[in-house]
């Protein structure tokens, strides 16, 4: 699975200097149209004790992930797409190893303007992880809870994109199809995040989603990327709304090292009806990528990304 993230990274940022060099060379308008906002990070924690009467085990662990936000705006046509991976890892004496990070969330999203900061849009995104998921704190001896695409959301649907500058962007879906995927066979029960039948491997819903995504600089170097999204399925319980919200909390130290604080709020009825809470701090190599200057003549709106 690391060899996994490691090589979609290893393309990311091969394709993003790919985007850096042809913006160096001379300027066209559709070079201009480009943007590109990025962080990749590795982010390393190590404890080690010897006759510590305190107590402790002796632990090593890893955190690597790529936040890409991709972006083609010319005259009326507005493409984004945003690709965010992150798997991390942490080895305990005694224990053993256990993730403790596991993300996959890809998205685009095509819109053409019909009024000032307002699109007609329409896009897909697929919401999964990259490797098994245990109860105990992802004890591989215990249960199984989740796999890769167990589950998988994608979700599929047109509306309208509000974008008024880059800090800001909310698309309001009333057409949208969600398919919840449940590829592994052991996890293939009724009830199972909302299945119908035993051995079923996918739930169908239809109704509406909104996402809003909000940038802010708090500070010189400390950068907040909020997130959120709200889903009502029209077909089955209308009420029963699967909300999320994100935040990523970004304070850089310098220009490869970097502080990473995120969290995660979740609350989906078909999966437990409790609402889920997930928070990580590292501290660790980040490489920056922002190409956003070139996409657009504006200079006010780049402000939460600037050095």
């Amino acid at each position: 699975m690391r060899k996994i993230l490691l090589s979609i990274s290893i393309f990311l940022g091969i394709y993003a200097s790919a985007q850096k060099a042809t913006a160096d060379s001379p300027a066209t308008d559709t070079l201009k149209a480009w943007s590109i906002q990025a962080q990749n990070t590795l982010m390393l924690n190590q404890a080690a004790f010897s006759n510590w009467i305190g107590g402790g085990a002796n632990n090593v662990g890893w955190l690597a992930g790529a936040n890409y936000n991709i972006t083609y705006e010319k005259d009326k046509d507005l493409w984004e797409n945003i690709i965010i991976l992150g798997y991390g890892q942490n080895n305990t004496k005694g224990i053993g190893t256990r993730k403790t990070q596991d993300v996959i969330n890809l998205s685009t999203n095509y819109g053409r303007k019909f009024a000032e900061s307002w699109y007609l849009s329409g896009g897909l995104s697929l919401q999964s992880q990259f490797a098994a998921g245990y109860e105990d704190g992802n004890n591989p001896e215990a249960a199984k809870i989740s796999n890769f695409m167990a589950p998988g959301y994608v979700n599929a649907g047109v509306g309208v994109t509000y974008r008024p500058n880059d800090n800001f962007t909310m698309t309001l879906r009333p057409v949208n199809a969600r398919m919840t995927f449940v590829l592994d066979e052991e996890l293939q029960k009724a009830g199972t995040y909302g299945l119908k039948n035993d051995g079923d491997s996918m739930l169908f819903q239809f109704g509406f989603l909104g996402t809003a995504i909000y940038k802010l600089k708090l500070m010189e170097n400390v950068d907040l990327m909020n997130t959120a999204s709200v889903f009502s399925n029209y077909i089955d319980h209308p009420e029963r709304l699967v909300l999320s919200y994100g935040a990523i909390l970004n304070m850089k130290i310098n220009k490869f090292l970097s502080t990473n604080v995120t969290l995660d709020v979740l609350y989906d009825h078909n999966q437990i009806q409790k609402t889920q809470l997930k928070q990580t701090l590292g501290v660790g190599f980040a490489y920056n990528i922002d190409n956003g200057v070139k996409r657009s003549e504006r200079k006010d709106n780049q402000s939460w990304m600037k050095k």
